[in-house]
């Protein structure tokens, strides 16, 4: 989840990378650091924080080659001590990932050290220090051969003027320049750096010089990776008039939807072609990837009339799962990159699964493993919270699931970005957001679909507002979950589909019997009349039953914004979170 950028060239490697990481801090943003190598000697400069701490401090580092880092913890606090990069002996490294057996490693080859730091990255420095010779491929041999666990690698050492990158289980990725060349662990960092990139496999070393790239594989042969089009741009930072990248993000909601219409057309016949004879689908995402997943569930079962299931990719991947060749898994991420849905994906190649990657990210590690790729046209988003990612990823996988039935979902598409536009010009959240704020909890209900939305509200008010909440089926309501209703507690509750406005209204009064407050988003004709002073009525335009969570989910999206602005929260850079999830 950690932000990895690595520079070689004639430049100041600090204003390279310090730039990188900006571009990389919605993968991490509890610290940073930069090192740099120049006339064989190592300097470094980090801090707690954010990559801006850095911005007054960097002209110190002088050099040419140099490495960087912005950190979500793992292992240690967030602190100086325990920032990127680790430094010791010849060398400096900077981590993404985590190293599982760090602790015997520790025991067994340092037993009675103190180190500098309580991360499990620094055993990696140290082992560098104690193995090398003289080779420093040697030496990144040795140490990938007992380190345990998930990492990409960066390193300086002071006897050799480039950066040398050790990549397993997370990303890692190669940049060519003129006279210069990068590594990252993701493409942001390199846009309108570079034209052309590499992805490196598992067990690669790259050796990289202004002049080069050496590339080595887990056998130390040398190897050539493909040289594929670096498709980023530079994410722009310009906040389109608004005071944060969130509701600029809410705002683009219909054009994530369009592009992804539109991307859907150009691989449509290959997704004919793989899902050909398929009877079977099971989807899998985490978090947010998660919930647009059931969303899928119900156009799959609705429209082709074959079993679908939504899995967890967390605990998919542990499974024994039953899949035939007949079976399609569906991994949904927008990184590409979430650990658990690419470890869920391979899995399921492995049991002869044909899979389809829904995803944000066109090189990334779910790409290299589906059998099919369906873009997602929601563009770089720099908010931690998925929002227009979310509705792109519905898009998608609702184009999907026309092509399995056959049926022409594209031009049912085709009016909903403006339908998106009318939510975002005329939607009055501000009432339902207060009541929120000063809640005790808050439990978004629906019923079949409106559920799906309802889990997704929830996540989304959580991790940007941290009003605690939670999802439920309306119908579950009273089992249980009303014990918890009283005149602390607010209910969102989401009704879309006419033919179950009156049972999920039967929750809505059942909430209101025990003094709890009440909130319904909803198109359906009437509700706004029949709760009239008792309840708040958020609507929303009407639209197809199926595709209302495009729209539903920009009032979620847009309640967990304002609820976060009342608490004084910051809702592009939530607390204890990342965007990119790349370890378990």
């Amino acid at each position: 989840m950690c932000g990895i950028v690595g520079f070689a060239g004639a430049r100041r490697a600090s204003d390279i990378i310090y730039n990188g990481l900006k571009q990389l801090e919605y993968r991490g943003y509890d610290s940073a650091g930069i090192a740099t190598l120049s006339d064989g000697k190592i300097s470094a400069l980090k801090r707690r924080g954010r990559v801006s701490v850095l911005e007054s401090e960097i002209e110190k580092l002088g050099g040419v080659t140099g490495i960087g880092h912005t950190r979500w913890a793992t292992h240690g606090k967030p602190s100086d001590e325990n920032a990127h990069p680790h430094v010791f002996g010849k060398f400096a490294i900077v981590h993404n990932g985590i190293i599982e057996n760090y602790s015997d490693l520790k025991e067994k080859y340092f037993g009675g050290v103190k180190f500098n730091s309580d991360t499990d990255s620094e055993i990696i420095v140290r082992l560098l220090d104690k193995f090398y010779g003289g080779d420093l491929v040697g030496a990144l041999k040795k140490i990938s051969l007992i380190l345990k666990g998930s990492y990409a690698v960066a390193v300086i050492c002071a006897d050799f003027e480039g950066i040398a990158v050790l990549k397993r289980n997370n990303p890692a990725i190669i940049g060519y320049g003129d006279g210069e060349n990068f590594a990252a662990s993701d493409a942001p960092a390199l846009a309108g750096l570079c034209s052309e990139i590499s992805v490196l496999d598992d067990g690669d070393i790259a050796l990289i010089t202004k002049d080069g790239v050496n590339i080595f594989d887990e056998n130390l042969q040398g190897v050539v990776r493909e040289r594929l089009v670096n498709l980023a741009t530079p994410a722009s930072l310009d906040l389109g008039g608004c005071p944060h990248y969130m509701l600029k993000e809410i705002r683009e909601v219909p054009a994530s939807v369009e592009r992804t219409r539109l991307a859907y057309l150009t691989v449509e016949s290959k997704v004919k072609e793989v899902l050909r004879g398929v009877k079977r689908v099971i989807i899998t995402g985490c978090g947010t990837a998660y919930n647009s997943g059931l969303v899928a569930k119900r156009y799959i079962e609705s429209f082709v009339k074959i079993p679908a299931e939504t899995e967890i990719a967390g605990e998919f991947r542990y499974k024994n799962p039953v899949i035939t060749p007949e079976t399609a898994v569906i991994a949904i991420s927008q990184s590409g990159e979430t650990a658990d849905t690419v470890e869920a994906a391979k899995l399921a190649v492995s049991c002869g699964a044909k899979v389809v990657a829904v995803t944000n990210a066109p090189y990334s590690q779910l790409t290299r493993i589906a059998d099919v790729v369906v873009p997602v046209g929601a563009g770089s988003e720099i908010c931690v919270a998925a929002t227009k990612s979310y509705t792109g990823q519905i898009a998608a996988l609702y184009l999907i699931a026309g092509t399995l039935a056959g049926i022409d979902a594209s031009e049912k598409l085709l009016k909903i970005p403006k339908l998106c536009k009318e939510t975002l010009e005329h939607i009055d959240i501000d009432t339902l957001a207060d009541m929120c704020a000063r809640s005790g909890g808050v439990y978004f209900l629906g019923r079949d679909i409106d559920y799906a939305v309802a889990l997704e509200g929830s996540l989304k008010l959580k991790e940007i507002s941290y009003v605690p909440s939670e999802g439920y089926p309306a119908g579950e309501l009273k089992h249980g979950t009303l014990a918890l209703i009283d005149i602390k507690t607010v209910a969102v509750v989401i009704i879309t589909d006419e033919r179950l406005a009156g049972k999920s209204e039967n929750a809505v009064e059942q909430v209101l019997s025990r003094k709890g407050k009440v909130a319904v988003i909803s198109n359906v004709a009437g509700i706004e009349k029949r709760l009239e002073g008792r309840a708040e009525v958020i609507k929303i335009p009407a639209c197809d039953e199926f595709l209302s969570p495009l729209l539903s989910a920009i009032a979620v999206q847009l309640l967990a914004y304002k609820t976060a602005l009342l608490l004084d929260r910051d809702p592009d850079k939530p607390r204890n979170l990342a965007k990119s999830v790349t370890v378990e």
